[in-house]
């Protein structure tokens, strides 16, 4: 089962990575059995949190999201970590060729290796259901930066990639994620603007 990567992805991501490269499992295995399991993770603590506890601001009165407003917004959510996660094993996998890795058969490599390296990320989700803005915002930077080591780590096991080119291609990676979150954050102004802005309620 490929979630029993996960536990290896932070006792020992080395022989992990083997382990997923001999594997090679193809991506539609990968989205069904580990990308869209772990996925809902963030959507699903999120809905609770923000239904069910809310947040305050400061010494503000309790705020809460509607039920269909908060189900909507995690919807679109989860819809974007799996086109994310995608769209950056697609440019890896691209982007592999320039430096020294052959192209791979519908970028499973590429894929996996988004896929896996993002776990922290993926498991980070569940401090939403402790909803203080600094809280996760530290807690998600650590799995950010977790993140980024597996890239690296894994680039040489995974994509055949030497050591020295892995960490230019790794900051590569890193850059492509920056541009989709912040089009992501542009596609929420506009998601927001079509109807799906959140509704929030005293708690």
């Amino acid at each position: 089962m490929l979630l029993s990567h996960v536990p290896g992805m932070f006792t020992h991501p080395d022989a992990e990575w083997e382990l997923i490269k001999k594997e090679h499992a193809s991506p539609g295995r990968i989205y069904v059995a580990y990308i869209g399991i772990l996925a809902l993770i963030g959507p699903v603590c999120a809905y609770i949190s923000t239904t069910q506890f809310g947040w305050r601001v400061g010494d503000g009165e309790l705020i809460k999201l509607t039920t269909m407003s908060s189900l909507q917004l995690n919807v679109l959510t989860y819809a974007a970590i799996l086109v994310g996660v995608f769209g950056l094993g697609w440019m890896i996998d691209w982007m592999s060729k320039t430096y020294g890795s052959g192209h791979d058969e519908y970028a499973a490599n590429g894929i996996a290796l988004a896929a896996y390296a993002c776990t922290p990320l993926f498991l980070a989700g569940f401090v939403s259901l402790y909803p203080v803005p600094w809280v996760n915002m530290l807690a998600y930077m650590a799995a950010a930066a977790y993140t980024g080591y597996l890239i690296y780590d894994g680039l040489p096991h995974v994509l055949g990639i030497e050591k020295d080119r892995a960490f230019f291609f790794c900051g590569a990676i890193l850059a492509a994620g920056l541009v989709y979150l912040v089009l992501t954050r542009v596609g929420t102004v506009i998601i927001w603007n079509l109807g799906f802005a959140p509704v929030f309620i005293s708690g």
